[in-house]
């Protein structure tokens, strides 16, 4: 038997969804329960994000579970905080909710966003519910702190710094891929059972990523610290472009050093498309793009999870890709664009 929302009303369901949440950080004074969080952060400076999820733009509920959805909203917050060079700390979750779900609907979605938030230990501090005309709209805001003076910024990069990533990219955008096959294949049919044998990986990173502070953890422990960093959240093309514009330089990365997964390139392979377009453009891989100074060659080349793909160069030089044969191919921001 499931239960209406308005059965509960707005607080009602607020009470049934914070219910038994603890504050894990000494800069959470107050949490849910006033009409603002208490918030205490005397020496530290403030990072703050936030994110706009739309369904039918930005999720499909055909095939993500709302818990893997509420999981992924909070961790791509949490994600933009960690490129900072910061650690996140609180979150707000706000939620526009359509007549056709009900409270254990918004029990899953919730389920996630308090798993994220003990993965990652922050803390779910306030928010805000609503009706909504359009679907389910969810945004989240996120909190965090960084040393005084220590954020790391798109426009620090320099001529010669290296320009890493890490983990593999494109398997996120092949997972989606797999994930729209699979629905049309199951249109008009009651018992389908969709086949993602042997492409788990894919399907994974596409519904349930994850933020990468064990890097962020692994470079501060190397003594290295990033000139400029962003998340892989619209495509390694675009990416690199904003690093370039806000640093005002140039950049030369290597087709042969992009990081795939195995299951990546088999898919391309099975739909016919172009595997470095993927990798280059798909998305939501939430993987780290950073650069680095030459001087860090060494330590960089030897820590696991992470590729040395290219260098940054003068601007005059514009931004390329150096193709497996040798030839320059100008960048194009070609990622995720959701007003296009």
């Amino acid at each position: 038997m499931e239960t209406e929302i308005s059965t509960l009303g707005e607080f009602g369901l607020i009470d049934r969804i914070t219910k038994g949440i603890e504050l894990r950080n000494a800069s959470s004074l107050t949490g849910v329960g006033d009409d603002a969080a208490v918030l205490s952060y005397p020496d530290t400076d403030v990072l703050v994000t936030t994110d706009l999820l739309l369904e039918g733009v930005h999720f499909d509920l055909t095939y993500v579970p709302l818990k893997h959805l509420g999981y992924k909203s909070a961790v791509v917050n949490f994600s933009d905080i960690y490129t900072m060079g910061g650690t996140p700390r609180q979150i707000t979750v706000s939620l526009g909710l359509s007549s056709r779900f009900t409270v254990e609907h918004i029990e899953q979605l919730y389920d996630g966003i308090r798993l994220a938030c003990e993965v990652y230990g922050v803390d779910l501090v306030g928010g805000d519910t609503s009706a909504s005309r359009q679907g389910l709209v969810i945004s989240v805001t996120c909190i965090g702190d960084v040393a005084k003076g220590q954020a790391v910024k798109r426009s620090g990069a320099k001529d010669t710094d290296l320009i890493c990533v890490s983990g593999d990219l494109g398997a996120a955008y092949m997972g989606l891929q797999l994930l729209e096959r699979e629905k049309a294949a199951s249109a008009g049919m009651k018992d389908f059972q969709p086949d993602f044998a042997g492409k788990e990986y894919l399907v994974e990173r596409q519904l349930k990523p994850e933020a990468r502070k064990d890097i962020v953890a692994e470079l501060a422990k190397a003594g290295v610290k990033p000139t400029a960093m962003m998340d892989v959240s619209d495509g390694l093309s675009s990416e690199l472009l904003h690093i370039c514009k806000a640093s005002d330089c140039g950049c030369r990365v290597y087709e042969d050093r992009i990081p795939i997964d195995y299951q990546t390139a088999l898919m391309a392979e099975e739909l016919n498309m172009n595997l470095v377009t993927a990798a280059m453009n798909g998305g939501e891989d939430y993987e780290l793009l950073f650069t680095v100074p030459l001087t860090d060659h060494d330590k960089v080349e030897k820590m696991p999870g992470i590729k040395v793909i290219g260098y940054i160069t003068k601007p005059d030089l514009g931004c390329a890709m150096v193709t497996r044969d040798g030839q320059e191919m100008q960048l194009r921001a070609q990622g995720w664009n959701s007003l296009a």
